[in-house]
């Protein structure tokens, strides 16, 4: 037997496609064939699986549960919850890998696979190697069995270990995602007062997308902390790995804000720690950390990449500006956005100052969003290439950790290609709107030389 992917379901960093078009129970069946037999070569017999609390998530999970014992691996299914809830079974319970069905924080029709096998992500060519195995049938046979195991309230309290970071006033959105649960649950163990709103699990995603990195999402939870007077709001995207986050005024602070925040208590406790953000992250970010005593280095996009680099640099803390926030110091080094919550909470306790007046406090930068240009697949790295050797030529000064990320005197600009999709991903950062404006020509300019216009920016 064999099966075919669609080419556009197998990502860097995941598999993810829509239901019913792209991705189906077929898939699934074959993920655990190919999964089970790449966990039996390297040793291994069991495969622990999640799902998140998509409409399409209980069918794929049954059809992924028939591939992975057809092959020969026991799976224990922990049931429904967020993703670093399964990344959490993985790491504590005697299992060999782990897969979740989550479709993360894409529109409801949308469904997918993470992967980890043996404590490490499972991403790159280990993705592509699946569909290889799919098309040749190269899978295992067996009779795997099938088990239960129920983590909920063990998760919760890890969470929660060792917490004593203080008493304060706090809107937590779940937005209708798989962490819903589980925020109920923490909630009823942190001291302090507490009001949730969207906790209960639906698919449909009835009252705004479940992304927390795009401000217009974040409307209800300003409303919650306005009305109510809280101290701050806490957002978590559709799976429960990304988290966002609102001050006492509603301004929202970012993934790299809230990095330069957690880094304080992580860095008394580990002095001259490297401290690990992406590419797109402020230079607020980076200066922060260096002031702090710690060690910071800028790394590439992409969670499975960052997670790598953290083992190899033994990083206690790294973070992206998408709202992936890793945590290796006392946890696993996965990034787990209620683990990050609970730690922002102790991190603005240990600062002792209000979550309003830390924000405020931060250099006021101006800054563009993520934005995204549509750009053919087969000419997205090229051109990144294009822009390289024209800025060495002119003598520019360029970091290529990942595309290419300009500093001048008005600030710096970054363009890379997307790992996942087919875009041009771009940003920039300057003290003032004059300097930004600058930036902002010298994108423009490289694009037009390499034939490509901003215009339309494509949605994410």
């Amino acid at each position: 037997m064999t099966h075919r992917f669609d080419p556009t379901s197998l990502r860097e960093y995941d598999i993810r496609g829509i239901v019913g078009k792209t991705l189906g129970a077929d898939d699934a069946r074959a993920i655990g064939r190919g999964f089970a037999t790449l966990v039996r070569r390297a040793g291994g017999t069991r495969v622990a699986v999640g799902r998140d609390g998509r409409v399409s998530s209980e069918m794929l999970e049954a059809a992924l549960v028939e591939g992975l014992t057809a092959s020969g691996v026991d799976v224990v299914r922990v049931g429904l919850g967020p993703t670093p809830m399964l990344y959490y079974a993985e790491a504590t319970l005697e299992v060999d890998g782990g897969i979740q069905i989550t479709g993360s924080h894409n529109p409801a029709d949308y469904n997918g696979f993470k992967m980890v096998l043996q404590h490490k992500p499972f991403f790159g060519e280990q993705i592509q190697q699946l569909g290889q195995m799919a098309a040749d049938g190269e899978w295992d046979e067996g009779d795997g069995t099938v088990s239960d195991a129920d983590i909920e309230d063990a998760y919760v309290g890890r969470l929660l270990a060792g917490y004593s970071g203080g008493t304060f006033r706090i809107g937590w959105d779940a937005g209708n995602g798989a962490a819903g649960r589980v925020i109920e649950k923490l909630v009823q163990q942190l001291p302090g007062e507490h009001h949730t709103i969207f906790t209960d699990i639906d698919g449909n995603f009835p009252n705004h997308h479940p992304d927390p990195t795009e401000e217009k999402n974040l409307a209800d939870l300003k409303r919650l902390v306005a009305e109510k007077n809280l101290d701050f709001g806490l957002a978590f995207d559709g799976d429960g790995d990304r988290v966002g986050a609102i001050d006492g005024e509603g301004r929202v602070v970012w993934g790299d804000q809230l990095l330069s925040i957690l880094a304080v208590p992580v860095l008394r406790k580990e002095p001259g720690a490297t401290i690990i953000a992406d590419v797109k992250a402020s230079q607020m970010l980076y200066d922060r950390i260096a002031e702090l005593g710690g060690k910071p280095l800028m790394w590439k996009t992409g969670h499975s990449l960052i997670k790598t680099k953290m083992k190899e640099t033994h990083a206690p803390l790294a973070g992206e500006m998408s709202g992936h926030i890793f945590f290796a110091q006392d946890y696993y080094g996965f990034d787990d956005a209620q683990y990050a919550a609970v730690q922002l909470i102790n991190a603005v306790n240990v600062i002792g100052k209000s979550l309003t007046q830390i924000r405020g406090e931060m250099p006021a930068l101006v800054n563009t969003p993520e934005m995204r240009f549509q750009v053919d697949e087969s000419r997205k790295f090229a051109v990144v290439e294009e822009v390289l050797d024209r800025l060495e030529a002119e003598g520019a000064d360029v970091n290529r950790t990942d595309g290419a990320r300009v500093n001048t005197a008005d600030g710096w600009w970054l363009l890379r290609a997307s790992n996942t999709q087919d875009v041009l991903v771009a940003r920039a950062e300057a003290k003032d709107q004059a300097g930004l404006d600058r930036l902002m020509a010298m994108i423009d300019a490289q694009l037009a030389a390499s034939g490509l216009e901003r215009g339309e920016q494509a949605g994410h």
